[in-house]
């Protein structure tokens, strides 16, 4: 009943709302489609020997954005035709005995390491092996030679009705996914700075919870991969794409504010990690300065940095110029915490000089975790203005 109840939640998220449930039926849909169309034409049609390479193709060149379906396609059927071409010179020159698919196996293999094919470098030898298959079962020369053709011809018909399912159903344009992976990049730092100014409020810097703040910031660096992914997913999915062209979607189509915004995040993190080993090193360093003071103002600090990420992590484009105006807002009050930490420093006599001592990269890192904030809100200001 666990598992019942789990499969309708997982169809009701699919049906309500779009998310990652609908586009995996969509594309299984689509993909279920496109195979039968080219087994229906394969075998039905062309009475093909060997019809699954068409609906085999349609399956394998299915992706989530038309740009990248084509690139598969081109690869793969560019992999298949050097296979069969292998398959097709040596054994003409040799003959369908072992040493011949020695040196298909041999070739085909080396040729598969060539890069310019990208993942569908494996295909040049599965193509080979399956031509060489194909060549030994035939009589004639004849024969053979319509047999080698005919895997071009089907893997072509194949390519063909998948890339055309995947244009006229519901052609995928996934510009919120640039959105998302900021969302998510903006709520793990979000996470890690709460904590931060949680701790250094109640002077809990003890090595437990450096270590989770260390762990945090491992945490926000996968997401900015995630992030980086996303964005390439929405900008793929533009080219060769007639959904493009709706009016309802000629606003989402630049994803510059997104990129610039990323950027910045991620500086941002590597600058909360090098925060986050100078905080873990404060106790142990630190014997005869008062530095409670200072430890309340970077609290503050943090929670202001905080609040700005809050909102990127709900970002939302139909709403981006009042979130926008409202970071600027919050980047104020931030400037305003980044001064507190500053003169907090200075009125304890902090010895930001000294390398032993944490004080000066806490000072340094707070700056340029302010620029890097300040950054995403004008960015994210600007665009929404334009």
């Amino acid at each position: 009943m666990e598992w019942l109840r789990s499969c309708r939640a997982w169809l009701g998220r699919a049906w309500n709302a779009p998310g990652h449930e609908r586009n995996t039926v969509l594309l299984v849909g689509k993909s279920a489609l496109a195979s039968t169309l080219a087994w229906w034409v394969a075998h039905d049609l062309l009475n093909a020997s060997s019809p699954a390479f068409a609906p085999f193709s349609a399956v394998l060149i299915m992706n989530a954005t038309i740009y990248k379906s084509v690139w598969q396609a081109l690869r793969y059927t560019a992999a298949v035709t050097v296979g069969v071409a292998v398959q097709a010179a040596i054994g003409f020159v040799v003959g369908p005995d072992l040493f011949a698919f020695l040196l298909v196996a041999v070739i085909a293999l080396c040729i598969g390491r060539w890069p310019a094919l990208g993942e569908q470098r494996s295909q040049v030898a599965t193509a080979a092996f399956f031509a060489f298959s194909t060549y030994a079962s035939a009589t004639t020369t004849g024969d053979k030679v319509n047999q080698l053709g005919q895997i071009i011809v089907l893997v072509l018909i194949g390519c063909g009705l998948g890339l055309i399912v995947n244009l006229c159903i519901a052609p995928p344009l996934r510009y919120r996914s640039a959105e998302h992976g900021l969302q998510v990049l903006a709520s793990e730092i979000e996470t890690l700075l709460d904590d931060m100014a949680d701790g250094l409020c109640t002077g809990d810097v003890d090595a437990e919870r450096a270590g989770k703040w260390r762990r945090a910031g491992e945490s926000a660096q996968r997401a900015v991969g995630q992030a980086r992914a996303g964005l390439s997913t929405a900008e793929n999915s533009l080219p060769f794409n007639p959904r493009r062209l709706l009016p309802a979607h000629r606003s989402y189509l630049s994803f510059e504010r997104y990129r610039q915004s990323v950027d910045a995040l991620e500086r941002a993190v590597y600058q909360l990690g090098s925060l986050t080993r100078s905080l873990g090193r404060w106790r142990e360093t630190e014997s005869t300065y008062t530095y409670a003071p200072a430890l309340k103002a970077y609290a503050d600090f943090a929670a202001s940095l905080r609040d700005i990420a809050h909102v990127i992590a709900e970002l939302d484009s139909d709403t981006l110029s009042e979130q926008a105006a409202e970071m600027c807002r919050l980047a104020t009050i931030a400037q305003e915490a980044l001064q507190k930490v500053l003169g907090a420093a200075q009125e304890n006599e902090l010895p930001l000089s000294d390398a032993s001592r944490p004080y000066g990269v806490l000072v340094v890192e707070a700056t340029r975790l302010m620029e890097e904030f300040q950054n995403t809100c004008d960015s994210l200001k600007d665009t929404a203005d334009a």
